[in-house]
């Protein structure tokens, strides 16, 4: 009647929103579908081989990198994007940082304060940021 779990298109990593009164104090890593309307300190990285979609709504805001297939903007980036697939930046989009993507979408009104980097069509990835451990530094204190 509703399908099994394998039809649903987000089986492989789930739906997840930060809501507009969360503000997250370090790097991000996810799979599925992530929407963001509140803050990001911190990169926001898609696990490597997944079809990941970030979106980043009108109040939403991200202080670092933003590395995924999907992206869609139409809030604030503070830092470089990078976009394997598809990137939307949509109205209200300000991007504050190198944009790099295979295909864009731009609508009137966005703004990117940063280069555009075309990233060519089968050649190499945009490669993930790496995601700092934090836990040797803490052993240390």
């Amino acid at each position: 009647m509703f399908g099994s779990k394998k039809d649903n298109q987000f089986a492989k990593g789930g739906h997840t929103l930060l809501d507009h009164a969360l503000v997250v104090e370090g790097n991000v890593r996810f799979a599925g579908t992530l929407d963001i309307e509140g803050t990001v300190n911190g990169d926001v990285v898609a696990e490597p081989g997944v079809d990941a979609l970030v979106r980043i709504r009108e109040k939403g805001c991200v202080n670092g990198e933003i590395h995924s297939p999907k992206i869609i903007v139409n809030g604030c980036v503070n830092g470089n994007i990078y976009a394997d697939k598809h990137l939307e930046l949509a109205a209200k989009a300000e991007v504050n940082g190198n944009v790099h993507y295979r295909m864009i979408e731009m609508v009137k009104g966005a703004q990117v304060n940063g280069a555009l980097v075309h990233l060519p069509e089968g050649g190499a990835e945009a490669k993930p940021a790496p995601v700092e451990d934090h836990t040797a530094l803490a052993d240390q204190a």
